[in-house]
């Protein structure tokens, strides 16, 4: 049969070259009659071997012709861009092209031209969204009955089938269940689930797979080789990966950057032309992140958006820069990233176990609520720089994780200042220690932990706490023996657990004896009003150590520091003076201090130069040294410096080998808990009360 002209000659072709893995010709349309036709059709796949990353539906539809096997209706779904209809253009020219009937055929023959074009009379391409009425599907199910003109079958082809009302589908029944032998039917559709069941069950199902990145990145180069472009290997990296599959919007991509960049294709080209950041920006960004750097968090976002990135493609990015890093973080292998460079992993392993898995994933949760709210509101760019400074806020929750695990496997709770030992940054792992002798003394121990870690954790959103919430709950509602223990039993404690565990001890006595409690009283409650997000009843009076933690009792705390230490003349009465300025865990983590060192003269000469202060931190106060050294925390302690010796502070924070303070509490019997059916029952047995409501008849 001789050949004719291609499609593509007829729109103005003068030049092809050959695919190197063997497919026909690709014809490339000139520009001297005016015609031009778009990369994604004129390098759409004309036979199967040209079809890229659907080898098993190819094997599938070419063994049914073969076998003499081929069903009556077929269903094509999967995401856009994957050769749904493509395919279904080839397997109609199978059918109807080949000259044995085995499904080789030419594709430069006239029935697959035609085919290609649209002009065939026995092959009937159909949208379903404009042709979606009873009254169309009449009309087909009318030209069913006749024969084909030229070839062997008559093929119709619905695109996206799921737009036929339920009348339509209703009417297509009939035809589709029982149709003439010469009839084919196939459907395409990217969304099955609209699709009836009834139509489901007469048709045979193929779902097409997303193309693989590196089979995308291969159909680029060639593209760029037949198109005379050069091309950067990471640039075409980047088109493949933001295409996400769809081999039609990569191929849409980089003809639009061919029109923006002429012949050269650079990295910088790609992210100017899509409005994205470089992976160099986002290593930055997560870094500030894993660092609470807030100050250089902004002025990151800030450069981003100056140089031209879109702040809700920049959210993605760093969404999904997030979402690599916890999964090479917890092991899975670099196959699996999808917005790193996987030359990067190195790093990014190194970063996820600075960071920890559990703050990492209530940082991805709080960016992908933010990303929601950005579709909906004209202040993306401000809902973004808030979820950053957010995420900068939150606090070890690996930690808190890390203990809970150490609690359930029946190790006893390390104290705030002393036992936490940090193996990584941003890790703080509870030290071991032996074997607790009893469940209820387990039970004491998880209590007392529960009112440490309040003071060290503050999530900033509900997903956060209720993470912390179950874990506080796992710890503490399960009935506890009140029976005393013998001393033996709690000798092992240090005196700090043991004073706490007596605390905890008498809430629960308190508890379980009194009947008028609500049924439904939590832990917080229990904790003095404690939250599990680190929410503390704290007492800022003259008398008190700033921060101090109620549990269930009144705690009056009493420092063991030497009287002149009060003093406001000495650097830790300064210290312990400035610390009544200042709100929040601040406040308790900086009243840990063990040591203050003045470096030179207490005065400048001129008294506005300012004076350098060292603070001590003792053995196992990272995290307490970590969250006051951040720059905001920092500033405010030396603001609260400066308005006590009226002199402008520098404050430097560094660890010591000094044992930390011990202190103790003074406790004042707690008062009892009455709630109101109490107090109307007691007061209703009066006899004043008795003879007013016999009086009024009450």
């Amino acid at each position: 049969m001789p050949k004719a002209a291609s499609s593509s000659k007829k729109e103005g072709s003068d030049s092809s070259q050959a695919d190197p893995q063997g497919a026909a010709p690709i014809e490339v349309p000139g520009a001297a009659d005016g015609k031009y036709t778009v990369v994604a059709r004129r390098y759409r796949p004309r036979d199967f071997s040209e079809l890229v990353g659907q080898q098993t539906v190819v094997q599938a539809l070419t063994t049914a012709i073969q076998t003499n096997r081929v069903g009556h209706a077929y269903l094509f779904t999967g995401a856009r861009g994957v050769g749904k209809t493509s395919s279904a253009r080839i397997f109609a020219k199978a059918l109807n092209a080949s000259a044995d009937g085995s499904g080789a055929f030419d594709p430069n023959s006239d029935v697959a031209q035609a085919i290609d074009s649209g002009e065939d009379m026995d092959v009937l391409e159909i949208d379903g969204a404009s042709n979606r009425g009873i009254d169309e599907i009449r009309q087909l199910r009318a030209s069913v009955s006749a024969r084909p003109s030229r070839s062997p079958y008559k093929i119709y082809i619905i695109d996206e089938v799921h737009m036929l009302t339920v009348q339509a589908f209703n009417a297509l029944l009939k035809t589709l269940e029982e149709p003439p032998p010469h009839v084919k039917f196939i459907f395409c559709t990217t969304d099955p689930e609209k699709v009836p069941i009834t139509v489901l069950s007469r048709c045979q199902r193929f779902d097409f797979a997303p193309v693989k990145t590196d089979q995308i990145l291969e159909r680029l180069q060639f593209i760029c080789k037949n198109e005379g472009a050069t091309a950067e290997p990471e640039a075409l990296q980047l088109i493949a990966r933001r295409a996400a599959g769809s081999m039609r919007d990569s191929q849409s991509l980089l003809e639009q950057i061919l029109s923006f960049a002429d012949s050269k294709i650079t990295t910088a080209t790609v992210h100017e032309m899509l409005g994205t950041a470089d992976e160099s920006r986002l290593a930055e960004i997560a870094d500030a992140l894993i660092n609470r750097d807030n100050a250089q968090v902004l002025l990151l976002l800030h450069q981003a958006v100056e140089a031209g990135v879109d702040a809700g493609q920049l959210g993605e990015q760093i969404l999904g820069y997030l979402r690599d890093m916890m999964t090479i973080g917890v092991g899975a292998s670099v196959e699996l990233l999808r917005t790193a460079n996987p030359a990067r992993a190195d790093e990014l392993v190194a970063a996820a176990k600075r960071w920890g898995t559990m703050t990492l994933l209530s940082a991805i949760q709080i960016l992908d609520e933010s990303l929601v709210k950005m579709r909906h509101s004209t202040q993306s760019r401000t809902i973004l720089e808030v979820a950053m400074v957010q995420i900068c806020h939150l606090q070890d929750l690996q930690g808190l994780a890390d203990l809970i695990r150490g609690l359930q496997a029946g190790k006893s709770p390390p104290t705030i200042a002393s036992a936490p030992s940090t193996t990584a940054p941003g890790r703080v792992t509870p030290a071991p220690s032996q074997q607790l002798s009893s469940d209820s003394e387990k039970k004491k121990a998880e209590l007392i932990a529960s009112a440490q870690i309040a003071a060290s954790i503050r999530p900033p959103i509900d997903s956060v706490n209720s993470l912390t919430n179950d874990s506080v709950h796992e710890a503490v509602n399960v009935p506890v023996d009140t029976e005393q223990e013998p001393e033996s039993k709690t000798s092992d404690l240090s005196n700090a657990d043991q004073q706490t565990s007596a605390t905890v001890t008498t809430s629960l006595d308190s508890f379980a004896q009194d009947d008028s409690r609500p049924p439904m009283m939590d832990a917080h409650d229990d904790l003095g009003g404690a939250r599990a997000g680190g929410r503390l009843s704290e007492d800022r009076s003259a008398g008190n150590r700033p921060g101090a933690m109620h549990v269930s009792e009144d705690v009056t705390a009493t420092s063991t520091e030497p009287a002149s230490d009060t003093d406001e003349t000495t650097p830790m009465g300064c210290w312990q003076q400035a610390l009544l300025r200042v709100d929040g865990m601040v406040a308790d983590y900086a009243s840990m201090v063990v040591k203050i060192e003045r470096v030179g003269n207490q005065a400048s000469a001129n008294g506005t130069d300012p004076i350098h202060w060292t603070a001590f931190f003792p053995l196992g106060a990272d995290l307490a040294m970590r969250h006051c050294n951040e720059p905001a925390h920092r500033k405010s302690i030396e603001e609260a410096l400066q308005s006590i010796i009226s002199q402008p502070v520098r404050l430097t924070l560094q660890m010591s080998n000094l044992p930390p303070k011990v202190n103790t509490a003074v406790r004042k019997p707690a008062a009892p808990i009455v709630n109101q059916p109490t107090l109307v029952r007691k007061y209703s047995e009066h006899p004043l009360v008795k003879s007013l409501i016999k009086s009024i008849d009450g």
